[in-house]
Formats: structure tokens, sequence, C-alpha cells
């Protein structure tokens, strides 16, 4: 007899303060033991690999990564979202070297029209407006062999008609590495919700739902940007701030660090930057971008971020 299933929909109460969303695929969650009471769990790894006792857990199919499950979490909550949501991954001492504690401190601190990113990683730069060239990037190579839904639009069409309905071209945005942030509800209401349902629909349902959907790479790029436009989206060379770093102590607009090419072995940017072998590489477009030098194309390969044992079950299922 295997151990019974705890899968379930646990109510939400209302009128939230806090709350930190996870998305879960495999992920041991004993480092969220002591806030599980805060915690609204979505976990994608069917029976095999559902939460323990004494976690509740909302069970989604494993689709989209954890773009799909903020956006569903947004969609579904719109009226009763918590004061401030944390957004976290299953895992994210790779992304995140403070307690959750400290970043549920610093989280109730921020203020609305904010959104609040956490250390080591570095904020970094997206401008690949006709697809992210993977190929450039051999440290990534285990992501991008495998198994991927492609897009037709281009991440430049995406923004412009689901994210800002502009058609201006940004030079670039500036992104968090794993898409780990904490906003106000207020943050998240300045779109409406039929905004999140039609970003949800395009980004991850009918023929996106896919479990490595080359949509979900881009969402982790355009949360900031989506948020909070005016940190995080650069329009002009012009807008590049004054100095290195904002009033978090990111990597200010203009600044953000953009990981080389050719690299075999990605150390990502850190603000602990005296431990890299060579110092942050800041935002230098080589070719202003204009609406005539951003063709719609698709990308020569695409990139997914799950987990190492998630990618090897997808793997195995593949071959």
């Amino acid at each position: 007899m295997g151990r019974p299933s705890f899968d379930m929909n646990p109510t939400r109460a209302t009128n939230l303060d806090f709350e930190i969303v996870v998305s879960h695929y495999n992920e041991d969650l004993s480092w969220l033991k002591e806030h599980r009471t805060e915690c609204c769990l979505y976990s994608k790894g069917g029976d095999k690999n559902a939460p323990e006792p004494p976690f509740a857990f909302t069970p989604l199919p494993n689709i989209g990564r954890e773009g799909h499950t903020f956006l569903y979490h947004i969609v579904n909550n719109y009226a009763n979202l918590a004061d401030v949501t944390l957004f976290l991954q299953g895992r994210i001492d790779d992304h995140v070297d403070i307690s959750l504690s400290d970043m549920k401190q610093r989280a109730m601190t921020v203020r609305p029209g904010q959104v609040r990113t956490y250390p080591f990683r570095e904020l970094e730069i997206f401008d690949h407006w006709n697809g992210i060239p993977w190929e450039q990037y051999p440290c990534w190579k285990r992501w991008s062999s495998m198994d991927t839904q492609k897009m037709k639009e281009t991440p430049l069409e995406l923004f412009q008609q689901y994210i800002t309905e502009s058609d201006q071209v940004p030079v670039a945005v500036g992104f968090a590495p794993g898409a780990i942030f904490a906003v106000k509800k207020e943050t998240i209401h300045q779109h409406s919700k039929a905004f999140y349902e039609r970003l949800l629909k395009k980004m991850f349902l009918g023929e996106m739902a896919h479990v490595n959907p080359e949509t979900g790479h881009y969402m982790e790029r355009f949360w900031l940007a989506m948020l909070n436009p005016s940190e995080y989206i650069q329009w002009e060379d012009t807008e590049r701030a004054k100095e290195e770093r904002n009033e978090d102590g990111q990597l200010a607009k203009g600044h953000w660090y953009r990981t080389p090419t050719g690299a075999d072995v990605d150390l990502g940017a850190t603000r602990r930057g005296e431990t890299l072998d060579s110092p942050l590489t800041p935002l230098t477009p080589s070719t202003p971008f204009t609406r005539s030098s951003v063709t719609p194309s698709s990308p020569d390969t695409s990139l997914s971020m799950m987990t190492d044992e998630e990618a090897v079950e997808r793997k195995l299922s593949l071959s």
C-alpha cells in the first residue's frame, strides 16, 4: 500500500497580511516548515512527488514552469490577494542566501509600485527581442537541448501585445533570475484580472500547455518590467541610471548584469563580486534596437529552468 494521498485544495483565508506562493515539482520543502501556515503551495509533481504532511497543497498539471503557477494564483485569487505576496520556486538556495524569515521581513517593507528582489543573484539584462540565441551560451547546453514547445511569436511581439500594449521597442529590461520577488496587492492590481487571464491563456494554455514552453522562460524575464516598468524597462540609451544601484541595493536601470557568451561554466552574477573571476558585465547593447532592426523570427533553440531531477525524468519520458 502506498502512502495516503494528501492532495487537497486548501481553503485560503481572506484579508491576509502576508502569503508565500510556492511553485513546487519535487523539491525538498523542509526549509518551508516553519512558515507552512503562510504558504499557498502548488505542486506539479503528481502523486509520486506530492509534498508530505503537514504541507497542504493544490495540485496543478505540470505545465508552464513557475510562470504558469504564479499567474494561476493571481487569476484565481485576484479579489482576495494577500496584502503582500512573496513568489517562490520550490528551491531557492541556488538564488537566495538569506533566511526565509529575513525574506519576509524585507517583503513587508515593500511599497505599492515596488518589486522586492533578493540577493545573492544580481538583476540581469534581457534584450534578445528576436529570440534568445542559446547556442551562444554553452554553459546552458543541458537546458537548451531539452524538448521544448516553441512559441511562434517573438519575445518582442509578446512583450508589446501582452505586457506593455505598446509598439515601442525597449533597449532592454531587467529581471530577477528564478522569478523570486515580493509585491503588494496594489502593485498586482495595477492590471485588471482580464489582463492576467489573457496573459495566462497566451503564455501557458492551448498549444503552450507544455512542461517546458518557451514562454515560461520569457515570462521569467517579464515579471519585473510588467509590475514596475519605470524601474525595469529601459526605453532609451539615455535612461541609464546615474548610480550603479537603486535604493534596494540592486543593479539600477542600464547597469544590469549580462551573462558572457561562450562561457563553459556559468558562475552566475552575485553581489559578492570579489568571488567572481571577472567584474560584472553591465548592459552594453552592441546594436541600437529599433522596430526595423527587430523582426519576427523563431529562436534557434530554447531553455528549460526545470530542476535537475525533473530534467532527468523528462528526458527519460521522451526516450
